[in-house]
Formats: C-alpha cells, sequence, structure tokens
C-alpha cells in the first residue's frame, strides 16, 4: 500500500496530511505552530504527530508554503541587479536600488529596435557583482524576441557566477517593466527556496521516504522540485491555492466558492468546471505588480488570530495578527495569574497597545540600526509576557505605543491579545487551547462595553461571520462596491443575497460559524471532513497544469508579406500561413509534454486542449492576420 503526504506552513499553523493512493482518502493529519523565522521545526512538528507505519510508504510529497509571500512582503529577500534594456516606461520611484537601464530592446514585431548596449552591462555587472544574490535581466518586446535577454545573461555569466533570471523565462504577457519586476523578486527568492527545500529534503530522508518532491503554484497547479527552485516567485498565494484546490478535493465540488479562515485573513477564491479563476493580469503582492499568473482571490485582514480591541466602547477586530490568550496561556506558565491582575486602562488611554488584554513578549529576532528608546524597551521585553503597564513601571517613563508598534513591525516583538478564537472558548464552541484565560479576558473586555462578556463574544462571532460574508459577495459582485455591499448585510431588508454554487468553509473553528452566516446569505454552506487541514490536502491534490500562447502574426516589409510566430522558444519566420500555424502546433504540444514529463507525469495521463482566435480582414481573402493559440494541457501527477 502507498500514500501521498501534503504539508502546508501557513500563518499560524503547519498541517500535514496523509492520502491513501488507492482510493484518494485521508487517513491521517496532524497540525502544530508554524514556527518562525524557520519554518523547519513547525514542519518536522506536524509530521511528527503523523502516524509513522504509513510514513515509510509514502511515494509523493507536496508542499504549499507562505514563506514566498511572506519574504517579499517583510522585505527579506536576497540584494538583486536588475537590468533594464530598451525604451521602458518606468514608474516615478521605484524600491529596487540596484537597477540600471541600458540602450537596446525590440519592437512589437519582434525586429531589433536598437543595438544592445554590451559595454555598459558589462561595466555595470563588474560595478555591482560583489553586493548582489543574482541579476534579473528583462529587455523590451522580449517576448517578441528574447535575444538581447539571452546574450545579456550570456554575458553576466562570463563575468560573475551569479545566477541570472531573465523576463521572458517567467511571463509571455506584455510589460516589459512588470516583467523585470518578476524577474527581480524571483531572482531575490532563489537563495530562499533552495534553504527551504533543502530542509524538506534533509527531512523526508532523515525519516527514510524515498518519495517524489512537487510544491503548489499559486494557480493551483503542481510543479516538480527543480522547477520551484528555478521559479519560486510562482508560490506566492499558494496557501489560498492551495485551500481552494483543497474545498473542491474534499467536498468532491469541481465548481464551488471557498471561505477560508486562517489565523490572519479570510480569503475567499472560486473554482469552476476543476479549474480556479485567475487574474488575468498578474499577481500583486507586497505592492509590487507582477506577471505571475495567480488565482483570483478577496482576502481581509480578519482571521481566527486577529487582534481584538476596544475604543469609545466600540469593537474594533485586526488588522494586527497576535497570539491569543487562550494559546498564550498553554505556552507561557503563569500567565492567567498575570492576566487576572492586569491594569484596566482608563477609556481615554485606550489604543490599539493600549487594552487590558494585551501584552508582549520578544521574539528573539535582532536587526540593526535601532534607536536608544527602542533598545531600552526592547531589553525589558523578555521571553515571559509584559504589559504596557509593566514596561511603564521598569523603565519610569511613559511609553509610546508608536515604539510598540515599530518594534511589532519590524518583528523584534510578538504581541499577545484577545482574538475571535478566545471568543469561540468563550461560547463553548471551540475548545482547542485554555478556554478560562480566554473568559478572564472577555471579562476585562466588556468593563469598557456596555455589555457583559458572553455577548460580547456573540458580538465578535457576528463580526468575522459578516466579514465572510462581505469577502464572498465582494468576490461575487466584482466591481461593487463593498460599502453598498456591506449597507446590505447589515440591513433589516426582506431579501438577502444568494449564492448560486455551494460554499465550502475551511480552517479550525469554521464549523461554529456556519448558522450565523446562513443568516446572513442564502446558500449550500458546507463544512467537510477534515477542514481544518484542507490546505495540506489541497498541496497534495493540486493538477499538473501548463498554459502556453503562441502568436501566428503577418508581417508586412516593403511589399513582401511574411508570417510571423512568437512563442516561448522566441521568433520564428514562416512564408505561409498554413506553415506558421503547422509548426505552432507542433511546438505548442511539445511545450506542453516536455513540461509535464518533467514535472514526473506520464504522457498517458496527459490531456491537451487547443483554442485558436483568429483575426481576418477581407481584404486578406479570408485568411487571418493573426491567429492566438492558447495550449492547456492537465495532468495527475502520480506517486
Amino acid at each position: 500500500m502507498h500514500y501521498s503526504l501534503g504539508i502546508d506552513a501557513g500563518g499560524t499553523y503547519t498541517d500535514a496530511v496523509i492520502i491513501r493512493n488507492s482510493d484518494r482518502e485521508v487517513i491521517d493529519s496532524n497540525k502544530a505552530l508554524t514556527t518562525y523565522p524557520d519554518l523547519l521545526k513547525g514542519i518536522e512538528n506536524a509530521i511528527d504527530g503523523l502516524d509513522e507505519q504509513y510514513l515509510k510508504d509514502v511515494r509523493l510529497v507536496s508542499v504549499s508554503t507562505t514563506l514566498a509571500t511572506n519574504t517579499i512582503l517583510e522585505k527579506t529577500g536576497y540584494p538583486v541587479a536588475l537590468i533594464l534594456i530598451g525604451k521602458h516606461s518606468l514608474p516615478g520611484s521605484t524600491p529596487i536600488s540596484e537597477l540600471a537601464v541600458v540602450r537596446g530592446g525590440h519592437n512589437l514585431n519582434g525586429t531589433e529596435d536598437e543595438r544592445l548596449d554590451t559595454e555598459a552591462i558589462r561595466e555595470y555587472v563588474l560595478k555591482v557583482k560583489d553586493r548582489v544574490s543574482a541579476f534579473a535581466v528583462s529587455s523590451y518586446f522580449s517576448v517578441r524576441n528574447p535575444d538581447h535577454e539571452l546574450r545579456a545573461k550570456d554575458l553576466i555569466t562570463t563575468l560573475s557566477d551569479l545566477p541570472v533570471v531573465c523576463g521572458h523565462e517567467l511571463s509571455q504577457d506584455l510589460g516589459a517593466y512588470e516583467r523585470g519586476v518578476t524577474a527581480y523578486l524571483n531572482a531575490q527568492l532563489l537563495p530562499v527556496a533552495r534553504h527551504f527545500i533543502d530542509v524538506i529534503i534533509s527531512d523526508i530522508r532523515k525519516r527514510g521516504i524515498d518519495a517524489k518532491l512537487m510544491m503548489l503554484k499559486c494557480d493551483g497547479s503542481v510543479i516538480s522540485i527543480e522547477e520551484a527552485l528555478e521559479r519560486p516567485i510562482e508560490s506566492v498565494f499558494s496557501g489560498p491555492a492551495a485551500s481552494l484546490m483543497g474545498a473542491s478535493f474534499l467536498s468532491r465540488s469541481d465548481t464551488c466558492a471557498v471561505i477560508d479562515v486562517g489565523g490572519t485573513s479570510t480569503d475567499v477564491a472560486v473554482i469552476h468546471n476543476g479549474f480556479p479563476q485567475l487574474v488575468d493580469t498578474g499577481a500583486m503582492v507586497g505592492g509590487w505588480h507582477t506577471k505571475v499568473k495567480a488565482i483570483r482571490m478577496e482576502t481581509s485582514a480578519m482571521g481566527g488570530d486577529s487582534h481584538v480591541w476596544i475604543r469609545n466602547r466600540a469593537i474594533n477586530i485586526g488588522p494586527r495578527r497576535v497570539v491569543p490568550l487562550c494559546l498564550a496561556a498553554v505556552k507561557y506558565p503563569g500567565f492567567k495569574e498575570l492576566l487576572k491582575a492586569g491594569r484596566t486602562p482608563s477609556r481615554f488611554q485606550l489604543a490599539e497597545n493600549i487594552q487590558p488584554t494585551k501584552f508582549f513578549v520578544t521574539t528573539g529576532k535582532q536587526v540593526r540600526g535601532l534607536g536608544e528608546y527602542e533598545r531600552e524597551i526592547l531589553s525589558i521585553i523578555g521571553e515571559e509576557p509584559v504589559s504596557i503597564n509593566d514596561i511603564f513601571w521598569k523603565m519610569g517613563k511613559l511609553i509610546s505605543p508608536d515604539h510598540i508598534d515599530s518594534l511589532i513591525q519590524k518583528r523584534l516583538v510578538q504581541a499577545i491579545g484577545f482574538t475571535p478564537t478566545d471568543a469561540l472558548h468563550v461560547l463553548g464552541e471551540y475548545t482547542g487551547w485554555d478556554g478560562e484565560a480566554s473568559l478572564i479576558g472577555a471579562r476585562h473586555l466588556a468593563r469598557l462595553t456596555s455589555v457583559d462578556e458572553y455577548e460580547l463574544c456573540r458580538n465578535i462571532k457576528k463580526e468575522v461571520a459578516i466579514n465572510m460574508a462581505l469577502s464572498l459577495m465582494g468576490y461575487m459582485f466584482e466591481g461593487v462596491e463593498r460599502q453598498a455591499i456591506e449597507k446590505i448585510l447589515r440591513g433589516d431588508y426582506l431579501s438577502q443575497f444568494r449564492v448560486n454554487v455551494p460554499v465550502i468553509l475551511l480552517g479550525g473553528p469554521v464549523r461554529a460559524y456556519v448558522e450565523e452566516l446562513g443568516r446572513l446569505i442564502d446558500a449550500q454552506i458546507l463544512v467537510p471532513e477534515h477542514a481544518e487541514v484542507g490546505n495540506a490536502v489541497g498541496a497534495l491534490v493540486g493538477k499538473g497544469i501548463k498554459r502556453v500562447e503562441i502568436l501566428v502574426k503577418s508581417f508586412y516589409e516593403k511589399t513582401q508579406r511574411s508570417i510571423l510566430v512568437f512563442s516561448p522558444e522566441g521568433r520564428k519566420q514562416f512564408a505561409t500561413h498554413q506553415e506558421a500555424i503547422e509548426y505552432a502546433t507542433k511546438l505548442g504540444n511539445r511545450l506542453i509534454l516536455d513540461y509535464m514529463v518533467d514535472s514526473g507525469i506520464e504522457y498517458d495521463d496527459i490531456d491537451i486542449t487547443v483554442r485558436s482566435e483568429d483575426i481576418a480582414m477581407e481584404e486578406e481573402g479570408g485568411t487571418p492576420i493573426e491567429t492566438r493559440m492558447v495550449f492547456l494541457g492537465v495532468g495527475v501527477p502520480k506517486a
């Protein structure tokens, strides 16, 4: 009997599942807290909780992770130099510190617009090669002709031993600067991906697991680990992709909407006829517009571990994530006594970081360039929780919440506070940790409102359900202002929203929200078995999917007509449209098959469909002046 192992390293939890290959049933699963900054310990803990008798017979391991996304968001990627070739339209300001623009590039038809300035590239590479870890190159209209990118790559390789990433290798979409950004971010992630994958390989080999290793991409498909090492940028947002694929698999629904309530956020996406809806313009991550094909999703900064705080008697939830009180009571002995004795600030002092339930611990991370005041505060915050009041008495002077906030942003301090997870503990609807600590915290906060602790927690639960419904309907009604949708959800009308596809809920405590969500929207709401580890299931059940676009276009030079084919392999010229189509068809199929086989998928398990769109003019006698061919290959990896 053979098995497959799925792993999802999320923001709060790292999940692991084992699926039996013969009938695709989930037979074992485990959750462990994600460990920062090194994810390895959390992964080890998640796998350690699985039954060892299955592990020795695992033949396929597939992983999804927030590592790439977090690296970009936290600006902790490796230093990279970006070389732009040609007449790029640059934004007014760019955070890229090592950037050079040199002459060269091509035009729309793939002919050279200007000679490549190899001497400028040589001078720049020799100038910066000792202070960067990789180079990224993007040339104007390289999707029509990648010659200048390839020549630049060859030159850089001869001048340094550093990796070089070209824009046309990652995207065939127009937008030279965005392709450059995609290549730049991908180059930043190369060492990060290498380290992460090396530790995964080391762990599974240590356990005696001899298995094929794959990774989930942000479009819901899987790639071989070799390609994941070359294209780590494609794993951004693989977490939401994993939830979508996992929900579809667990609910046996090829068409459904998915609401994934994680620790930090709530993500909504839709799968239709087995394929996720994608963002055509490319994923946005950390303010960067990339050319990475990712699932279309609606995300809100409210999850199970979002901070609940009170100001002016009103409940605020998020956007920051904190350690729930119920979990802190388990991690830190004596925390409940500290919580009981907590001082309630005056109503005028109340702010996000000044709450009777807010505490702080150090993360142990080191950083340079701190001011004297920040260093003084950090010297007081240790491995045991302290409050703002504790810090004040030890320092003997007023504490600025802004300085605490700065230390949290720099990930030097971890906050502890009341959360929606605590509210569910108080209501008895989730019992994963120490519910007494949650109740103590709820009583503290209730004193700052006009309700008791139980009504407070019911109101918090309702707000989370409203946020789930708002995220879902915001996705469904793309382009409609969220304020209008929220007005309807909160209003007392003789009508409500209806969703015509099943709505699948994923996340640890989501069963607690089914009834509340059902009051807000008319839908079939399902919580499948193993919903709490749906992302790890999704990491494992993603299909191998490859899209290839090839453009066949008429081109006139003087009075001579020729046909050009633009593909990932470059530009090729033909005498007739028929010859060009035959070449494009063979090339598209070959590129799909090569990719799939390299990803570990057998020929017999690959299905390829081709969609063609023609633009024809009567003056041309009906022969298309342009044909866009889209090849879609689908296959299922097997152990």
